[in-house]
């Protein structure tokens, strides 16, 4: 007896010649068959299917519609090698969302130049957590600005440019304009009025304003995932494609800023003192305006103390 199924659903599962009467249901495939039956109703005559098989049915869709429209991250490992490997990430395709600046401690892996895993430290959340405000950035970079100009610009008035004092020519009678000196800045080589003088361009900024504003700073790295730990900051030798390699396996980073807790190794120094995207601070130097200009911030363990320890000191007034 000819199976009750419409041709658009026969369509949908294969060829119409694949089905014929109940004796030739060997040429069905069962996926197909069994699709059908579940989704659009049961065939007539002697091809029902028993209570326990629908029921096996149901199952098996629901276990496919559900791994249709689950996750799953793919690894060249949960493959067993079938898929791959270098179409597959080495990334985390999905990473945990953290809401910035809930002052909460933060733990980050330590390493070192030789990428070995030297533990965790926890890092202050009164320091690495702070909320982010540009206005305060703002306000501590162009303080920094300010404050390194040199401000030795000078130009020379009336009384300091060299020449005679004599007046050029009398005073009516030759139908040009009076003058009584040649040193005027309307003459050319004269002086200069109003110009700048050698002054201090700093202004005062709050010590409040700027601790803050270097805390923001390393919160902001830390939150972008762009602050490392080192366990220490010691190379085996001086020479620089150590320092070269090592940047190059790093991801995203064009200009890395090394702080260490004291004076900076003599080896390192060595070693990076030829490449321009490379620079090192010792702690005591670290400021709002070099972590900008890096987009990666290496720290060793000592230095995290000390730069913690720093921020927790009482101001002095």
């Amino acid at each position: 007896m000819a199976l009750s199924i419409s041709r658009r659903v026969l369509r949908s599962f294969g060829s119409l010649s694949g089905f014929g009467r109940c004796g030739d249901s060997s040429s069905l495939t069962s996926q197909s068959f069994r699709a059908s039956h579940d989704l659009y109703g049961h065939v007539s005559g002697d091809c029902l299917f028993s209570a326990e098989s629908a029921s096996v049915i149901k199952g098996a869709v629901s276990s496919l519609a559900h791994r249709r429209l689950s996750t799953s991250n793919v690894t060249s490992e949960s493959t067993n090698g079938s898929f791959p490997s270098d179409l597959l990430s080495a990334k985390n395709v999905v990473t945990p969302q953290r809401e910035i600046g809930l002052y909460q401690d933060l733990v980050i892996p330590v390493t070192n130049f030789h990428n070995e895993d030297k533990g965790l430290m926890v890092l202050a959340g009164d320091v690495f957590d702070v909320p982010i405000r540009k206005d305060i950035i703002h306000r501590v970079v162009r303080w920094q600005l300010a404050k390194r100009q040199q401000g030795t610009h000078s130009t020379k008035t009336i009384s300091e440019v060299s020449g005679t004092g004599r007046k050029p020519y009398r005073q009516k009678g030759t139908g040009r304009a009076r003058h009584g000196t040649l040193r005027g800045p309307q003459f050319r080589g004269g002086a200069v009025m109003h110009g700048p003088k050698p002054r201090s361009h700093a202004f005062k900024l709050n010590k409040k304003v700027r601790r803050l504003g270097l805390k923001i700073a390393l919160s902001a790295r830390a939150a972008e995932g762009k602050l490392l730990v080192f366990e220490d900051l010691e190379v085996p030798t001086h020479k620089t494609k150590n320092i070269v390699n090592y940047v190059s396996e790093m991801e995203n980073t064009k200009k890395l800023l090394v702080v260490d807790g004291g004076p900076i190794n003599e080896k390192l120094k060595l070693a990076t003192q030829n490449l321009h995207y490379v620079n090192l601070l010792p702690s005591i130097g670290l400021n709002v305006y070099s972590i900008l200009q890096h987009d990666t911030l290496v720290m060793s363990r000592d230095a995290v103390n000390k730069i913690v320890e720093r921020m927790n000191t009482p101001i002095k007034r």
